[in-house]
């Protein structure tokens, strides 16, 4: 099985992360990156893909790599020229976090604004590993993504096309 289909598979699972954790500087929710980890760690592992992110050249990676294949997606973030330890610490785990909701496109619940608003889609959105699964995969794959799936105009009109729906 493909690194895309394997992610695919663990954003199928995974759903909305929810924002645990409050800055009480700027009066704002955000999900911790221990929080995060933990939610997805069972699903890479349910899948057999390796999380890593390590820092390489002033940027922070993150790397997800099927342990059946070698074949692996990754992302970078390059780190802001800080003296600080603690302020260089706090950028690694704020780009980390981002990193991986990122590369998974995993969509983050907002309690507080989603009781606000009212009716929130909060299907997760397609990304761009998905769609690559989705055009190589069957017509009930593309319909079953449609419908579970929130779907950007672009990559619905590629599915719709490709699988003449």
């Amino acid at each position: 099985m493909s690194i895309n289909q394997k992610l695919f598979d663990v954003q199928q699972e995974i759903g909305a992360i929810s924002k645990d954790s409050t800055n009480p500087f700027y009066n704002s929710k955000y999900f911790d990156i221990n929080s995060l980890i933990a939610q997805v760690l069972p699903l890479l592992k349910k899948n057999k893909v390796l999380l890593t992110q390590p820092i390489k050249n002033n940027k922070v990676l993150t790397i997800l790599t099927c342990v059946e294949t070698s074949e692996f997606v990754d992302g970078d973030i390059e780190l802001p020229e800080l003296k600080d330890p603690q302020k260089l610490g706090s950028a690694i785990t704020y780009f980390r976090r981002y990193g991986l909701a990122s590369i998974l496109a995993l969509q983050a619940q907002d309690d507080d604004a989603n009781s606000t608003v009212g009716n929130v889609d909060s299907r997760p959105v397609l990304s761009q590993a998905g769609l690559d699964y989705i055009l190589k995969g069957s017509v009930s794959d593309a319909q079953k993504a449609l419908s579970e799936r929130r779907v950007s105009k672009e990559f619905k009109s590629l599915i719709k096309k490709k699988h003449n729906i």
